[in-house]
């Protein structure tokens, strides 16, 4: 750690130091103990208060395995302009003296989650004003030239509407209205709102940059940013988005909440990521210029005198809480955000922080064995540093942004749903906070449908406890705070994104029951027409058994009674060997590999959970026939995606999750080497509850056919076609 230091102190030394403004080294004698005469000590403080202000965020410290990594990768730094391809990663690499290793007290042995506390006055929104960002122009002057595209601004007018208590409580208490309509892009949307009745959801056909009010300088950067995504047939008139991010963004404007299931990491998913990125941004500058604004008119006024004309804040920062699964996401999305703010490469943005974020959320791509063979898709979502464990505060101000800075101090904040878990803990713990999710105002929840396959519980902890009265008052002048906030109503204004890669009765729940805007709600809502089994590429009889079950809570206990009396015992015969039994659920896992313990079958068992020695030997033993039965979780497969050999007769418990999984298990039969193609077998036990699952695998049409009848459905795939 001490060669460390020294090395990083000294390639600091060579980057000129941009001078302090003489208002911050005013701020800074009086926050300075005059005790404090030694930048020994001065190192000694700011790491106190980094621990005091980890305490208050309730954070594991030491106990987190991925900040010890991070403080790792800190070691082997090297100057990232070498390895750095575009103006993004160069604003991140470059050496400057930001503090990264101001929290790190190694001597004691204590590696404590850092947050930055340096660069506070900096970042203060409170004691900022228009005019160091503006360089001194007349404010006043400017928003009158202004005032009337301000006053068109949707961000103005979603934030500035004050709802009556009546409409808060038809919105607590009536059930919504939903109309349908076609877009070009998006297909078939559902708008459902309970103030907005009879209102029709049209797309601009002349969309352009100009309408989306973005705050300098984004109208300049985001062409330059958005440009890899552009074909070269985009109309001249619109030269700056997609179709699909001019569509989602004129939903996104409008401040309404939108669910989008059809996400997809190799496709469109850079674009997306992109547009929300652009949008919230764009709500951060905003806000912030709003608060620096009247910061200068509230100085100028005259003492005495008191006016509720200034409130423009929420009981806390935060404004933007962003969802991300993976460490690699938060990286692509600080990209993203430099990219948004720097004009060119001469006026870059500083960043403080960027290289402990860069070592902390980076990855090597040695890691990675050469000659591991995985689906485009696998290797589209697990590319780069797949740790799910983090959170991190950014703060944008000045055209500087701040990394890891405290939540209260935050205008963003990125986070994993376990990262984010481990700070809003459970009830009766000494450890916990969420006052800082009181006053969010856009929530984006991207790739939702990974958290099926991590832990679906801490989005479901996170939605109870976003836009909840704060239990402590932080500091915050409540003659700025908005009445919204003030009268709890902060989640009505809140606007929700929500992307997935598929439709899934969980992720549904969460749009239709923890979504409250008063703008309403936008859901894309297309069927498929052709499912997943038309990729199937062996000739494979197909057997669909129907459930019935009375009720939705039922279908657990009533599907596996069925499998264990009618599936199962077709199958104990030995000439049905090298069975594979897919279960998309762990406790269903659980239960089966009991009953089959036992019953005392021949069978072996992999999950998520199954040691490399333990796999391996499964697989062995299901390929030479020494087990009969081989039961495999769905998470197993999401994460390793193995190729299992040896398999004649499948059987999928229940429907996948994700539709491709279907063609994907079907089609490791061809990697058996013995056995007849007319002895394999495939059959799927479904319910009416699995409707959605089941129009994924094999379409809309037949979906409607087997709802209907009750009888079981036999499918044979040839291999060339449906």
């Amino acid at each position: 750690s001490d060669n460390s230091d020294k090395s990083s102190a000294e390639s600091d030394s060579e980057i000129e130091v941009e001078p302090v403004p003489v208002y911050h080294k005013l701020l800074a004698t009086l926050k300075t103990s005059p005790e404090s005469e030694s930048e020994d000590e001065e190192e000694e403080s700011e790491s106190e208060e980094a621990g005091e202000s980890e305490a208050e965020l309730g954070s594991e410290g030491s106990q987190e395995p991925e900040e010890a990594a991070g403080v790792e990768a800190d070691k082997d730094e090297i100057p990232a302009q070498e390895e750095a391809e575009d103006t993004a990663e160069e604003a991140l690499g470059q050496e400057q003296d930001d503090g990264a290793d101001a929290s790190c007290d190694l001597s004691h042995g204590a590696i404590e989650e850092f947050t930055d506390v340096k660069h506070e006055s900096e970042f203060s929104l409170e004691t900022n004003f228009m005019e160091e960002e503006s360089g001194g122009c007349d404010v006043d002057k400017k928003e009158n030239n202004t005032s009337r595209a301000f006053s068109q601004d949707p961000f103005k007018q979603h934030m500035d509407k004050e709802l009556e208590e009546k409409e808060v409580e038809k919105m607590s208490t009536l059930s919504k209205t939903s109309s349908q309509i076609k877009w070009p892009r998006l297909g078939q949307l559902t708008f459902s709102s309970t103030l907005e009745k009879n209102t029709t959801l049209k797309p601009d056909k002349e969309f352009n940059v100009k309408q989306l009010h973005l705050h300098k300088p984004l109208e300049s950067t985001w062409p330059k940013v958005n440009k890899q995504f552009l074909s070269p047939t985009t109309k001249p008139s619109d030269p700056s988005f997609t179709p699909l991010q001019r569509e989602l963004l004129s939903i996104m404007n409008a401040y309404k909440d939108l669910f989008y299931p059809e996400r997809n990491a190799l496709t469109n998913g850079e674009e997306i990521r992109h547009a929300y990125c652009l949008h919230a941004l764009n709500h951060v500058l905003k806000a912030n210029a709003q608060v620096l604004s009247n910061n200068a008119k509230k100085r100028d006024q005259k003492p005495g005198t008191d006016s509720d004309d200034y409130r423009d804040q929420g009981l806390t920062r935060p404004k933007v809480l962003m969802i991300v699964p993976f460490r690699e996401c938060a990286l692509r999305i600080v990209h993203i955000l430099i990219s948004l703010l720097e004009v060119n490469d001469k006026r870059k943005i500083d960043v403080s922080n960027k290289k402990r974020f860069k070592g902390e959320f980076g990855s090597d791509p040695e890691e990675r064995p050469p000659n591991l063979k995985r689906p485009e898709d696998y290797e589209a979502v697990f590319a780069g540093n797949i740790d799910d464990h983090f959170r991190i505060g950014v703060a944008i101000l000045q055209k500087s942004m701040r990394l890891y800075a405290p939540f209260y101090s935050s205008d963003i904040i990125i986070a994993s749903p376990l990262g984010m878990r481990t700070v809003i803990g459970a009830e009766g713990e000494k450890k916990r906070d969420f006052d800082f999710l009181s006053s969010i105002e856009m929530l984006i929840i991207d790739q939702a449908d990974i958290y099926l396959m991590q832990n679906w519980e801490h989005v479901l902890h996170l939605m109870k406890h976003i836009n909840l009265l704060p239990l402590e008052s932080h500091g915050v002048d409540f003659s700025r705070v908005r009445m919204l906030s003030l009268n709890n109503w902060s989640k009505y204004y809140r606007q929700t994104l929500l992307f997935s890669a598929l439709q899934d009765p969980q992720i549904n729940s969460i749009f239709n029951k923890h979504c409250f805007n008063y703008t309403g709600q936008v859901a894309v809502r297309n069927v498929p027409l052709i499912g997943s089994i038309s990729r199937v590429v062996v000739q494979l009889p197909h057997v669909f058994r129907r459930i019935e079950a009375e009720n939705l809570t039922s279908v657990i206990d009533t599907r596996f009674q069925f499998f264990i009396d009618k599936v199962l015992p077709e199958y104990r015969d030995a000439i049905m060997s090298h069975t594979l039994i897919y279960v998309p659920s762990y406790f269903d896992y659980v239960r089966l590999r009991n009953y089959f313990k036992k019953e005392d079958l021949n069978f072996a068992h992999i999950c998520e959970y199954t040691k490399k020695g333990g796999i391996c030997r499964a697989r062995r033993f299901f390929l030479e026939g020494e087990k009969q039965f081989l039961l495999l979780t769905e998470r197993f497969h999401f994460y390793k995606r193995y190729t299992i050999k040896g398999i004649r007769n499948l059987i999928f418990y229940e429907l996948p999750t994700y539709s491709h999984f279907y063609s994907e298990i079907c089609n490791m039969m061809k990697a058996t080497d013995s056995g007849v193609d007319a002895t394999w077998t495939c059959t799927v036990l479904y319910s009416k509850y699995d409707a959605q699952k089941l129009a994924a695998v094999v379409g809309i049409d037949r979906t409607a056919q087997m709802l209907q009848s009750k009888k079981n459905v036999h499918l044979f795939v040839t291999g060339e076609n449906d």
